[in-house]
């Protein structure tokens, strides 16, 4: 157990927590909404710190990150917990659990985890993933900067449910992120997740203001967030607030944890990215079969720049200085 950062103390030993908009306020012994931090005689803790229920190497593309640094991989670590509730987790086993209960796990510190992340091959770094990173924050923070110091990449995968102070200080010593955006409706996010949509939305203004490379997810689900206006009021969003450049991953649901809802159609995601590409630049489908999608193109000439075939990558047509091959126009993939 480790002391947690961002939270204030209150009377009668209570603490408020200040690192997501949640703002649990905890009694002695309470634990909040993410059932990993916790109150011990007015002090809050965290439980998750250095207790990691899952570690594996992953290809960058997984995360998914497509345009940071493609056909690399990258050691991906996680504990149990999360702030939201969504009925639809696919990994509700680590997200939906305590710092009691959880799977097992492997206690490793961050020295570790730096140590174990530089002597992997063809590896660039830590991935904060597979829960919700923001409930181990400190764990992460601490992480990301002994990484960066060792000239290691850092990426974060998280449903943006942040406050702002902690999300800058973050931003500092980290490179990338995949937020999951869970749909473009206030309703939605109250009724399925227990959160609210407007921190997301500005985790992901703050991060692309920030300039350090960001791509979004949207689970695209049957009846739920599978309404095309709304979508296209979300894809107008992210063309105006932040940037066309901006790659949008839609993902195919398949019944998980709670919900029951048939999968999504395969039609209705083509659509989808059909949709999102009269407004985006790089627009990708995930959990179904290969399709135009899984593919990056030149929004300049439709020049084939990276193809792929599930995890398998090759750069066709993208020149070393990030340069389409047919047209020769700047394309925004690190690589």
């Amino acid at each position: 157990m480790s002391e947690a950062l961002f939270y204030t103390s209150k009377p009668n030993a209570k603490v408020r927590c200040n690192l997501c908009p949640h703002s649990c306020i905890l009694s002695d012994g309470e634990s909040g909404l993410c059932r990993v931090r916790f109150n011990s005689g007015g002090k809050l803790l965290t439980g998750v710190y250095g207790e990691v229920a899952a570690l594996h190497v992953d290809p960058i593309e997984k995360k998914p990150l497509y345009h940071f640094y493609p056909g690399s991989e990258i050691l991906s670590v996680g504990t149990a917990g999360c702030n939201l509730v969504c009925p639809f987790c696919q990994n509700y086993s680590l997200s939906q659990y305590d710092c009691f209960s959880s799977p097992a796990h492997l206690k490793i510190s961050p020295g570790e985890l730096v140590d174990r992340a530089a002597k992997a091959a063809r590896n660039i770094g830590i991935a904060y993933t597979y829960n919700e990173p923001t409930v181990f924050y400190e764990m992460m923070l601490h992480t990301a900067t002994m990484a960066n110091n060792a000239g290691l990449k850092n990426v974060v995968v998280s449903n943006g449910y942040i406050q702002q102070k902690p999300l800058e200080q973050l931003i500092k010593v980290t490179d990338g992120y995949n937020i999951d955006l869970k749909a473009f409706n206030n309703g939605f996010y109250r009724k399925q997740t227990g959160g609210s949509l407007n921190p997301v939305l500005n985790t992901l203004k703050t991060i692309h203001q920030s300039g350090k490379h960001l791509e979004i997810t949207l689970l695209v689900i049957p009846t739920l967030n599978d309404d095309e206006e709304e979508f296209k009021s979300l894809t107008d969003w992210i063309s105006c607030e932040l940037s066309a450049e901006v790659p949008l991953h839609l993902s195919r649901y398949f019944p998980a944890w709670k919900l029951n809802i048939p999968s999504t159609s395969v039609e209705t995601l083509l659509q989808f990215a059909h949709i999102a590409g009269k407004k985006l630049h790089y627009v990708y489908t995930g959990n179904m079969a290969h399709s135009h999608y899984s593919s990056t193109w030149c929004p300049n000439c439709n020049y084939l720049l990276i193809k792929r075939d599930r995890y398998n990558i090759t750069v066709v047509g993208l020149s070393k200085n990030r340069k389409c091959d047919g047209c020769g126009a700047d394309i925004s993939i690190i690589i």
